[in-house]
């Protein structure tokens, strides 16, 4: 069986390859969040209970915003990064924040039957760009499988999962689009990069 990839299919590979990588480093730092809240995130988000970290690197560490979702769930956005190729990566957290654990809706995979037939994702997701007036949804390779995070079904109480979501990108001139998940709220995004 031969495998033939396009140049296009084969950057997204790439730069999923990459953002697994920065994924799998950042589950495995430590730390707790930052003092400050975004405007935009959930008046009845969570705090953890560590220590702030460090800003030796000169990035901000609060998050971009913070959203509430069905069963006690909670996305913590922290990073929404233009990348070279034409992509929107968004980075975040996603948290039990409840006291059982908790299957993970379905709803969050979307309903188109390309994405939902490759098991539990985040696929669901979309940017919506007011200023151009377009919506974009989350990337796919050859396969159909969405480049984004998947294989999940549940969280125990108090687990947190670092997830991905890989977008096109809206035109260079848009820096704030409006991230949306099916069972979520709704949080306005300043693009990086």
């Amino acid at each position: 069986m031969s495998m033939r990839f396009t140049t296009k299919a084969l950057r997204g590979v790439v730069a999923l390859t990459a953002v697994a990588a920065v994924a799998l480093g950042v589950t495995g730092c430590g730390g707790g969040s930052g003092e400050e809240e975004s405007p935009d995130a959930s008046a009845s988000a969570s705090k953890d209970t560590g220590p702030a970290p460090s800003t030796q690197d000169g990035k901000a560490e609060a998050p971009l915003a913070e959203v509430r979702g069905s069963n006690g769930l909670l996305l913590r956005i922290t990073s929404a990064e233009r990348d070279a190729g034409g992509f929107v990566t968004v980075n975040a957290d996603l948290k039990n924040d409840g006291d059982k654990s908790v299957t993970v809706p379905s709803a969050l995979s979307g309903n188109e039957t390309e994405i939902t037939r490759n098991g539990r994702s985040l696929g669901g997701a979309t940017l919506v760009d007011s200023k151009s007036k377009k919506r974009y949804y989350v990337l796919r390779d050859t396969d159909g499988r969405p480049l984004t995070t998947t294989g999940f079904t549940t969280l125990k109480a108090g687990d947190t999962l670092a997830v991905f979501m890989q977008f096109p990108a809206p035109p260079a001139d848009t820096t704030e689009v409006t991230f949306q998940l099916p069972t979520f709220a709704s949080a306005t995004l300043s693009i990086s990069g």
